[in-house]
Parts: structure tokens; sequence; C-alpha cells
């Protein structure tokens, strides 16, 4: 059996979920894609193919060997992408939340069915039907659950918004003794750097008391300002929309220590060093065209 403890983003990682770019699918039309960078680099005939997308998964599974990190991936499904692993579910303590995602996208977490069975039923929630809500929203953060949502009357009309006031509630219902914190994102169906598709897409806890932001992507400036006080500055690494747009914030923590983060994210991976963190750089700008980077691709188990 597998015993589920997630209690924030950076504590020491022994077990994780990693996606699979294996029989990926062909590059997707333009209408299907379910976010505007994809869109954008379909127009363009830059979709990143398999082969280089395998390869980047890769070499973040051997990372996660070097650290003694146990290591699932989920069962391959014929021609289906199955790379973001941290939108099917995600885990709160000893539970493991499974996300109501968009339809088409079912068949992914039956893939992992191997790890629901040695999870237990006990322990996995599944929230109704009206409760809309992704993995890449869900930060837990010790006394607290950080969420991203998009609450507007507008809601159905953008394939960008993932998470629900009714997931809000519903969280916060199922884990009374933590204090469930929303942030409005801002989305955008066409312009991939004024849409925020996750809350991990534009803000990230690290080590102990530090965080990656972008303000824009909040789309309530009292909110954002709620973040950087509770962290404080000195604390904040602020992005640009470029480096939103190229998912800086988006990294992935094995401990408070040790940060896996995208080797082309110079400024930022200076800063980290600067900070103390040890920091191992992969190559995943094929799959950041996909508008989901380190965080988005594992869905972390226990962590000490």
């Amino acid at each position: 059996m597998l015993k589920l403890n997630v209690k924030n983003e950076t504590a020491r990682l022994r077990a994780v979920v990693l996606g699979t770019a294996k029989s990926n699918g062909p590059t997707p039309k333009a209408e299907d894609c379910y976010d505007p960078k994809s869109k954008l680099h379909v127009l363009a005939g830059t979709y990143p193919t398999e082969a280089d997308m395998v390869k980047e998964m890769e070499a973040v599974a051997a990372v996660f060997n070097k650290y003694d990190v146990q290591v699932f991936r989920p069962e391959i499904i014929e021609n289906y992408n199955q790379i973001f692993s941290r939108d099917i579910a995600f885990v709160i303590d000893d539970k493991l939340v499974k996300a109501n995602i968009l339809p088409d996208r079912n068949r992914e977490y039956e893939a992992i069915q191997d790890v629901i069975d040695q999870i237990g039923l006990d322990n996995v929630i599944e929230l109704p039907e009206e409760c809309h809500i992704e993995g890449g929203d869900v930060m837990p953060w010790n006394d607290y659950i950080f969420v991203g949502t998009y609450t507007g009357e507008d809601y159905s009309s953008y394939i960008t918004a993932r998470t629900n006031a009714d997931a809000v509630i519903a969280l916060q219902e199922h884990f009374p003794d933590k204090t469930v914190k929303a942030f409005e994102l801002r989305k955008h169906n066409t312009d991939p750097k004024e849409n925020a598709l996750h809350l991990d897409c534009c803000f990230q806890p690290i080590g102990k008391d530090k965080a990656i932001i972008h303000k824009n992507g909040f789309l309530i400036e009292r909110e954002y300002e709620w973040l950087v006080e509770y962290f404080g500055k000195d604390n904040i690494f602020e992005i640009t929309k470029d480096e939103m747009y190229n998912m800086n914030s988006n990294i992935f923590s094995i401990s408070e220590d040790v940060i896996i983060s995208e080797q082309n994210f110079t400024r930022l991976n200076i800063w980290l060093r600067d900070k103390g963190f040890t920091v191992e750089e992969v190559p995943y700008a094929e799959i950041a065209k996909q508008e989901g980077l380190l965080r988005c691709s594992t869905m972390p188990l226990i962590r000490d």
C-alpha cells in the first residue's frame, strides 16, 4: 500500500507520478487545442514532436532517480496525450482528490489505476460533478490550500477556466482544518501571455518561505498583494510576461533545497542559486509549448 502524505510543495519528495510522452498521438488540429499556447504552435508548425518530448521527460526521470525518488508512470494509451499528470489528480495530506477535468481527458485518470489500487478507495476523494477542478490550480501550503479559480459569469465561455467556485467550497468542506485561500486568475482563450491557465502558471512557493510570482496572472490586485505580504517582498522572484509565457513559475521542488528547473530559465536559475538552492537543470522547452512544464507533468504522492 502507498501511504500518501503531501502537506506542502517543497518537503522532501519520496514518491511521484510522472506523466509520459510515449505514443502521444499526432499533432492536434488547431480547433481541438485546449489552450492558446498549443494552438499558436500548431498554427506556426512548431508543435513539439513525440521524440523530443520523450527525451525531455526522461531527463526529469533521471533527476528523480538521482535523488532516490520512487517514480510511477501512467499506463500508455495509444495516441493519447498523457504528459500532464498534475491535471488528473492531486494529493493533500493522506487523500488523493480526483480532478474533475475536461471530459475528453477521463482516460488519463484510468491510466494510473495501478497507483489508485495501492492507495485504496478510502483515501480517494471524488468531488460532485458540478465541481470543476484541476491539480495545477491546487497548492497545499501547510495550514493553507492555495487555489486558483475563475468565478466570472462568463466562466463557461473560457476553455482556459478550469477550477470553479463549487470546487473551492468542496475543498474547504473536505479539509476543514485548512484555510482554503482562492485567487482569481486572468483568463484569455487566444493570447497565452494574458492567460494564467492554472495557479502554477503564475505562482509557486519554493523553499521554506519563498515564492515565484507573476502579478498580471492575478485578476484582483489585493489577492496578489496578500501573497507578496505573506512571503515578504525580499523572498519573492517576480517574473515578466515573457517569463510567465515560458512557464518560469512552473518549476518543481524535490526538497526545500533542491529544485528542478528548465535550462533556459537563466535569470531565475541564477536567483535560485544565489538564494542557496541546488538547481537541477533539464531541457523542457518543447513540452512548454503545450502551456505546461515541470509541475504540470508531476503529481507528488509522498513527501516527508
